[in-house]
């Protein structure tokens, strides 16, 4: 004998359904709309880290006047000095400026005479002896006259994904890297002479001779129409210690040292 169960089920009907689409598809909606944000916002993180760890990189070795610092011919890829010549008594532009060039394979040098066209970021030594130029300098054969100097690295980043790094030499990853413009400003630290008597004018010159205000200003990223980007980092420092120069195949050179400190003029 067959027995007949009264017992009902229950399930969610066509509507109901329906309704639960409705209410996922409104959440992933949300979710891909807030999804762009999020990644650019990992984005920037990413480069201010980057930025930030080449900061203390590039601070550490200016500063301390390294030389043998040959790794980073594989990151800065060009190095561009504006100078304009400044009148000796009024500070004014005179009306002369140019700029020097300087590549891995080769160099366009204005500012002075006698430096070949193949002189180039060939080590470390070349490099950051330009980064380190001063802001003001005296202009060779000019009765005096000033020379301001705005040193511009163009550099691939030093930090970040490996695939960038050298030995690659794929020319399509190294486009797609990141990469940013630094600007180097070392010029002289000039404290107020508030004092009357010899020993503390002294001292003040002191100070002239070997302390400077060291500033390196970043700006990212670098579009592929090779304008720059509006974001910008600036890292600055004062530093002690002697400026030297030297003269590498008739192109100037300087090195900070910070354990020697020159005699006050």
């Amino acid at each position: 004998m067959k027995r007949i169960s009264n017992r009902s089920e229950s399930a969610f009907t066509m509507v109901e359904i329906a309704l639960c689409l409705a209410i996922v598809g409104f959440a992933l909606v949300a979710i891909i709309g807030v999804l762009p944000t999020g990644m650019n916002v990992q984005k920037d993180n990413r480069e201010e880290t980057i930025i930030n760890q080449d900061a203390s990189l590039f601070m550490d070795a200016i500063r301390n006047g390294a030389q043998g610092f040959n790794d980073l011919t594989n990151y800065v890829v060009a190095v561009t000095n504006y100078w304009t010549e400044l009148d000796a008594v009024t500070m004014a532009p005179n009306g002369l400026f140019n700029n020097d060039g300087y590549t891995v394979t080769g160099s366009k040098v204005t500012s002075v005479s006698g430096v070949a066209s193949s002189y180039g970021l060939s080590d470390g030594f070349r490099i950051i002896g330009l980064l380190s130029t001063p802001r003001y300098t005296v202009r060779p054969g000019s009765s005096g006259n000033i020379q301001s100097n705005y040193i511009v690295a163009y550099v691939r980043s030093l930090s970040g994904a490996a695939v960038e790094k050298h030995p690659q030499n794929n020319g399509d990853v190294l486009l797609d890297a990141f990469q940013y413009r630094m600007i180097v400003e070392n010029t002289p630290y000039l404290p107020v002479d508030t004092f009357s008597n010899a020993p503390n004018s002294q001292l003040v010159k002191l100070l002239r001779e070997n302390s400077r205000d060291l500033r390196l200003t970043f700006r990212w990223p670098v579009l592929p129409n090779g304008t720059i980007g509006n974001s910008r980092q600036t890292y600055r420092m004062f530093t002690g210690g002697q400026l030297t120069n030297f003269v590498n195949f008739g192109q100037p050179l300087y090195f900070f040292q910070p354990s020697t400190f020159a005699q006050a003029q």
